[in-house]
């Protein structure tokens, strides 16, 4: 596994665990990727606005920084524990549209 098998374009010498390690990487990546795209269509066919907009908030979405539930609950003018309850309701949406 640890023999050198070629070498990459600036010339290191590679091996088969090199080549297999990228390759999984890369794999995982696109996983990743298909995951999240659909996690984003999700959000808007199974949460109301909202859920969405605590989830956003939460988790930095869209290019958003995410806040803590104290943030959130500030920012809207609400409690924390109901931001809280709105994001566990939301997160359990998400999953089980995942799912």
């Amino acid at each position: 596994m640890e023999e050198p098998t070629g070498s990459d374009k600036d010339g290191n010498s590679l091996s088969l665990m090199d080549i297999l390690t990228d390759s999984e990487d890369v794999a995982e990546r696109i996983e990743l990727l298909v995951r999240a795209e659909q996690m984003y269509i999700d959000l808007d066919k199974c949460l109301d606005d909202r859920e969405k907009e605590i989830i956003v908030m939460r988790y930095g979405l869209f290019g958003k920084p995410a806040l803590t539930q104290r943030e959130a609950a500030k920012k809207l003018g609400i409690s924390r524990s109901y931001v809280s309850r709105i994001e566990k309701r939301a997160l359990e949406k998400l999953r089980h549209e995942l799912e």
